[in-house]
């Protein structure tokens, strides 16, 4: 199993059929990982002042000060689907939507996932 995000819904023109479709592009839902607070012990550096560094930041980051921790963009899977397939299909992407793509006996399945990233 593995966490996808919708990155992007897009419409398009079948070349041949002229019939209108939808691109949805899902990738890899993984957050980067940031280097961790060091404490080391006997310099005075606890868990409160470490929260208190990390409550800094984080208001630092909402201004637009530091960046934010950015994810990693790993293509997973873009469909091609016609509208009559969208329909089909039965789910409603929404960009920033995550779902488990779940893998099985030659089959792929989508399942909205309940837990963040």
């Amino acid at each position: 199993m593995v966490l996808v995000k919708v990155l992007r819904i897009s419409s398009f023109t079948d070349p041949e059929t002229g019939k209108a479709g939808k691109q949805i592009e899902l990738i890899e839902a993984r957050q980067r990982q940031g280097m961790p607070f060091i404490s080391v012990p006997g310099m005075g550096v606890g868990n409160e002042e470490a929260k208190l560094v990390k409550n800094i930041v984080d208001q630092f980051r909402s201004m637009g000060v530091f960046p934010a921790g950015r994810e990693l963009t790993l293509p997973k899977l873009t469909l091609f689907l016609t509208e009559t397939e969208y329909d089909m299909l039965g789910i409603r992407f929404e960009v920033n939507d995550v779902y488990d793509l779940i893998m099985k006996d030659g089959a792929f399945m989508l399942k909205k996932t309940t837990e963040g990233i």
